[in-house]
């Protein structure tokens, strides 16, 4: 990308200059992290780190009532389920996210104007782009009025597009799905499927519309170019490939749209690394180098995937040294929960709960002060409450393996 892409058509863009610390500050701050986010409930919390892994769902909920003051996970799951401004679908990366319920037309936009990426399927299993319109358009047949299991979403599928969308031929559990669960990410980003409440054991799908009446995905180009304002809002100072990273889309399409947001976006220098920020947004606010007091401090204890630690780069500047080797997975952050200290990591951790007691083992990479295990008690404390159990800490070695 253009080093004048911060650049206006009559004169040069200025490089700001911020410290590695007074980045880390201004993230953890626009996180939640330094301090809960001021009048934001589960909705704002979402928004602010661009929306919460919920593959499990209990970390979606720690990772969004670690960023607000005495939100717990009944909390979450009300505004899921009973107010719905939280939504549950496919988000970046085609994995499962909260989303703020404001912001689903902006997301529903962005996510369908990606570029298709390569199908990994075998050739006799992957669907044709002509085969995947009439998935979808089946998806969004069945689901206008109704909440659906898997098994009865395939049914209706097979009624609309045809036998051939069961067959059951994609690998998955030890078993098989049926030919359209590979859409079932391209449906919902294109507005058409997200997740319903749960009937017993299993997972039902509905239409968003059904949820929030009036729903319409907004125009891809400026889905776009909001997302990237609040990604780098969030995790700025940011390149292009940063941004591709944290979507799972092309680096050469991403540094084209980058491009295309010229005289919107400003450079800055952080410790002889560049990155980019929307123009303006470096020289003030919490954070930056005019702030006073932009030392952001803090123990916290942040759960899988979280988007603090899955969407900051450069990951050394994030998971530095021993950190890198303990806490990522083949160079992928989120498959540990982590210690966070003075938003750097700095261990892994673990909970395991039985009724209502709430073990976390803490394992860190160095010794902790006093100080720094009274703030760790204090983190222990309000996972507990976010859970709504009891918290027993333990400090000790972390013998789960990733994703655990």
């Amino acid at each position: 990308m253009s080093s004048r892409i911060a650049e206006s058509s009559d004169r040069p863009a200025r490089t700001a200059r911020l410290s590695w610390e007074r980045v880390r500050a201004r993230r953890l701050r626009r996180h939640g992290l330094a301090a809960p986010l001021a009048d934001a409930g589960p909705a704002g919390a979402a928004a602010a780190m661009c929306g919460a892994h919920a593959q499990v769902l209990s970390a979606a909920e720690m990772s969004i009532g670690l960023r607000t003051a005495g939100t717990t996970r009944v909390d979450v799951r009300e505004a899921l389920w009973t107010e719905h401004s939280l939504i549950k679908t496919f988000g970046p990366r085609g994995t499962v996210h909260l989303l703020p319920a404001r912001d689903l037309p902006m997301w529903t936009g962005a996510l369908s104007a990606l570029p298709a990426g390569a199908n990994p399927m075998p050739p006799d299993v992957r669907m044709t782009p002509e085969q995947t319109d009439r998935v979808v358009a089946a998806i969004a047949e069945a689901l206008a009025g109704a909440e659906l299991t898997a098994d009865e979403l395939t049914e209706a599928i097979a009624e609309r597009a045809g036998a051939w969308a069961a067959d059951p031929v994609v690998p998955a559990f030890q078993g098989m799905w049926p030919r359209w669960r590979q859409a079932v990410a391209t449906a919902a980003n294109r507005g058409a499927l997200c997740f319903g409440p749960n009937r017993g054991r299993k997972v039902t799908y509905t239409a968003p519309a059904r949820l929030l009446p009036g729903f319409r995905p907004a125009g891809g180009p400026e889905a776009l170019a909001e997302l990237v304002r609040r990604y780098l809002y969030a995790y700025g100072p940011a390149t292009p490939q940063h941004f591709a990273q944290w979507l799972s889309a092309p680096r050469r399409w991403a540094a084209e749209l980058f491009a295309s947001l010229e005289g919107e976006l400003q450079p800055v220098d952080a410790d002889g690394v560049t990155g980019w920020v929307t123009a303006g947004d470096a020289e003030a606010g919490p954070g930056s180098e005019a702030d006073p007091d932009a030392g952001a401090r803090g123990v916290r204890l942040l759960p899988y995937f979280d988007a603090y630690a899955v969407g900051c780069h450069p990951r050394e500047t994030v998971f530095p040294g021993r950190a890198a080797e303990r806490a990522l997975a083949g160079g992928q952050a989120g498959c540990f929960p982590v210690l966070l200290v003075d938003g750097v990591v700095a261990g892994v951790w673990h909970q395991r709960r039985s009724g209502r007691r709430i073990d976390i083992t803490v394992e860190p990479l160095g010794e902790l002060t006093s100080a720094r295990m009274r703030e760790l008690e204090a983190q222990a404390e309000r996972i507990a409450e976010i859970l709504q159990g009891v918290p027993r800490l333990t400090i000790g070695p972390v013998t789960v393996g990733p994703h655990a």
